[in-house]
């Protein structure tokens, strides 16, 4: 049975294990954890304002996670969604289930939710398509966005009111 919670530190190794092995063995990036510090302050990076940093666990076991970074003016940037290649698919349906969380839980605090990824995700271009984020161009972002030079595809989830 999978449950959805929010981060606490007794599982940050976890959401690293489940992060960094799907960047660098699935899709060839030299990820590091120095290159990705907000992975090792995720109380103050996404856990503040209206942002948020979800698990999936199947048991004890961290087999998903999700983030949203508040970026002011009732905006959140999603990011850091992964799941373990053995959690993947219908029968789990973590993924679905760890967005769903974070769209309920960003109604009536943010206007849109927006999100950069690389061309290389193209599973992830066709999950979020799916659950109704809208291809954005890079222009469209506000300043406030998080960039990076990996980040070349943009979409945006407009929140109702």
């Amino acid at each position: 049975m999978i449950k959805i919670a929010s981060f606490s530190s007794t599982f940050q190794a976890d959401v690293i294990d489940v992060i960094l092995p799907v960047q660098r063995e699935e899709f060839g990036f030299s990820s590091t954890i120095e290159s990705q510090p907000d992975l090792l302050d995720i109380p103050n990076f996404h856990q503040s304002g209206a942002g948020g940093f979800w698990i999936a666990l199947d048991g004890t076991q961290v087999v998903g996670t999700i983030a949203l970074r508040d970026i002011g003016n009732l905006q959140g940037a999603l990011r850091k969604t992964f799941v373990r290649p053995t959690h993947r698919g219908k029968e789990y349906s973590v993924a679905s289930r760890l967005l769903r969380h974070l769209v309920e839980a960003s109604h009536g605090k943010l206007s849109d939710i927006l999100l950069g990824t690389t061309e290389r995700y193209l599973a992830a271009h066709r999950f979020h398509e799916k659950n109704g984020l809208n291809r954005l161009a890079e222009s469209a972002l506000p300043e406030a966005f998080p960039r990076a030079a990996a980040l070349t595809r943009f979409y945006q989830l407009k929140l109702p009111e």
